[in-house]
C-alpha cells in the first residue's frame, strides 16, 4: 500500500499568493480618533443645586467646576460635561438619565 493518492488521481500543488494587509494610514481612519461629547441640556424640573450635586457625584468634579457647568446649562441652555469613547459617553448619558437629567451625546466636528 502507498501513502499517496489512489490510483489515478494526482495530487496538486496548489500555490497562493502572499496576503499583505492594508493598513489605514493615520489620516485615512474613519473618525475613530474624535471623542464622543455628552451634553446635558437645561430643564424647567431640576433645582441648580441638585445638578451640581449629580456633576459632582458623577464627574468627580469640584464644586467650582460642577458650578460652572451647572451655570452654563442654566444660562446657555447647555453644556459639554464630559467626552471621550463611544462606550464611555453612552455610559455618562444612561447614568445622567438614571438623575432625572436631560442628556444626549454627540461625536466632536
Amino acid at each position: 500500500m502507498s501513502d499517496g493518492p489512489p490510483a489515478g488521481i494526482r495530487a496538486r500543488q496548489v500555490q497562493t499568493a502572499p496576503v499583505e494587509a492594508e493598513r489605514p494610514s493615520l489620516d485615512e481612519s474613519p473618525g475613530t480618533d474624535k471623542p464622543w461629547l455628552v451634553i446635558v441640556w437645561n430643564d424647567p424640573i431640576n433645582l441648580m443645586s441638585f445638578v451640581t450635586f449629580v456633576f459632582q457625584k458623577l464627574f468627580g468634579y469640584s464644586k467650582e467646576k460642577a458650578t460652572k457647568l451647572m451655570l452654563d446649562v442654566h444660562n446657555k441652555g447647555r453644556a459639554v460635561v464630559s467626552s471621550g469613547t463611544r462606550e464611555r459617553a453612552e455610559l455618562d448619558v444612561y447614568r445622567l438619565h438614571e438623575h432625572g437629567l436631560w442628556a444626549t451625546m454627540e461625536q466632536s466636528t
